[in-house]
């Protein structure tokens, strides 16, 4: 892989951040036949390979095996838990990251990509500094720093007791217990493996509901299957002290009351990572540490683009991959369409899994529609039943059922049934012909027919 003693000071695109939408960016510009330099001080694929999406799926993969174990009477075979490997867990997890990064480096060294190992800081509206030497962007400066766990006043993570995501990911321990606090994606997921491998879990939530940016019915589904499996959940509560103590961690509740665990992992999301870049010194501002962008990431200043984490905006590491390959094609002259955020497939990998598209209810209401919303409960679906889950498909549509503005699934591997959700709500296809479409049986997928059948007055396995 080109390194930092490549002589070239210029380049069509200077990429300053490694991760999704950097590295995207990246390999959409080489592919353009564009000159590229790549500037990461730790290694690219970011947080998402490294610390996010990769490894935490790992984990709860993991998890899942462990749940599996521990069920498998109720498929008729008999297997015994002898317990949760810690070693062996960061072993298989290590062993996902370090294959997809192999082959990530690999893939930036063929297109010709100049990776400059360091950390990048502007100097003006075209040029960056990378550890004393000064490289230049021709055509366009792209800013993709990611983002870190978000701080709360008066909580220090030590990585022992008080944990972020980054530590609890590398922990080499299973704790007897923990206190989540934060019921968004981050929350719920390591609520989710933790309570698989055995831990006593509270989750801690501000908001009335877990996942509160989702649509009401899949938190509350959400919410039901959690306390099944004795997840307890504090929701509009807030954390107001914590204390360490010989076991661990003493929680204070806004309401007074006090919880006790062995740690404390802090998810309340995530904050842009643009400190120490002297985004100054380029003539920008942020707004909350964010770079302002428009629709098509364009900064206030000419040439320069933010993309993924660092613009504000839906934080998802295939939102950033998407406007990492809208960017490079920007700079290259072509006409690409902006990323519509809404328009996105967002997943969470809890047990059970909730995945949605488009539009909640309660947004819908907000931006003056009028909606009727279906749910197909998936008792009626074989495949579910086999995999001993449960769980619906929510339509969000208009009133005549012409067109669905969003859909909202929880249950087993639904996060695997959202891309067709995209189709359906961004191409805006007529509930009917969707209603028309033949699903292969047994399949979880069905449950998507299901759902339009029922919304055009059709239903099969569900009461009209």
């Amino acid at each position: 892989m080109p390194d930092t003693d490549t002589p070239e000071t210029e380049f069509d695109v200077v990429v300053v951040g490694g991760g999704s939408g950097g590295y995207a960016c990246a390999l959409r510009a080489a592919g353009l036949g564009l000159s590229v330099a790549l500037v990461e001080r730790d290694k690219v694929g970011g947080t998402c390979l490294h610390r996010g999406c990769i490894p935490t799926k790992a984990l709860l993969q993991a998890a899942e095996v462990a749940d599996r174990t521990r069920e498998s009477e109720t498929f008729g075979v008999r297997a015994t838990l002898e317990g949760i490997d810690p070693a062996g867990l960061a072993s298989y997890r290590d062993r996902v990251v370090d294959k997809l990064y192999r082959g990530l480096e690999g893939l930036v060294d063929s297109r010709g990509i100049t990776v400059l190992r360091g950390t990048g800081r502007l100097v003006s509206p075209v040029a960056v500094d990378v550890e004393g030497r000064t490289v230049v962007a021709r055509r366009g400066l792209v800013l993709a720093t990611g983002s870190r766990p978000r701080s709360v006043p008066g909580i220090e993570p030590d990585g022992v007791r008080v944990l972020t995501s980054d530590h609890a990911l590398t922990l080499d321990r299973v704790p007897r217990s923990a206190v989540v606090l934060g019921g968004g994606v981050i929350g719920t997921e390591f609520a989710s493996a933790w309570r698989s491998f055995g831990v006593e879990v509270t989750i801690v939530e501000a908001a009335s509901h877990l996942l509160p940016t989702e649509q009401v019915s899949s938190s509350k589904a959400l919410e039901r299957a959690f306390r099944r499996r004795k997840i307890a959940q504090k929701l509009r509560s807030t954390v107001t002290e914590v204390k360490a103590t010989e076991e661990g961690v003493e929680v204070t509740l806004g309401s007074g009351a006090t919880l006790e665990a062995e740690v404390l992992l802090v998810a309340v999301g995530r904050e842009p990572a643009t400190d120490g870049l002297d985004l100054a010194a380029a003539g920008l501002d942020t707004d909350r540490g964010f770079v302002p962008v428009d629709e098509h990431c364009r900064t206030k200043v000419d040439g320069i683009f933010a993309v993924g984490d660092v613009r504000p905006g839906l934080q998802l590491a295939h939102v950033g991959f998407a406007e990492g390959i809208m960017v490079a094609e920007l700079v290259a002259g072509l006409d690409p369409e902006p990323v519509d955020h809404v328009g996105v497939p967002r997943v969470t990998y809890s047990d059970p899994q909730v995945a949605s598209v488009g539009l909640t209810a309660a947004q819908a209401a907000e931006r003056g529609l009028e909606t009727v919303e279906v749910s197909y409960d998936l008792a009626g679906n074989g495949r579910t039943q086999i995999l001993a889950g449960s769980g619906s498909v929510t339509l969000v549509a208009e009133p005549d059922g012409r067109r669905v503005l969003g859909m909202h699934l929880v249950g087993p591997n639904v996060g695997e049934l959202i891309a067709e959700g995209q189709l359906i709500t961004n191409l805006g296809l007529p509930a009917a012909q969707v209603a028309r479409l033949v699903h292969p049986h047994p399949t979880v997928a069905e449950a998507v027919g299901e759902a339009h059948l029922a919304l055009v007055g059709k239903p099969l396995h569900a009461h009209g």
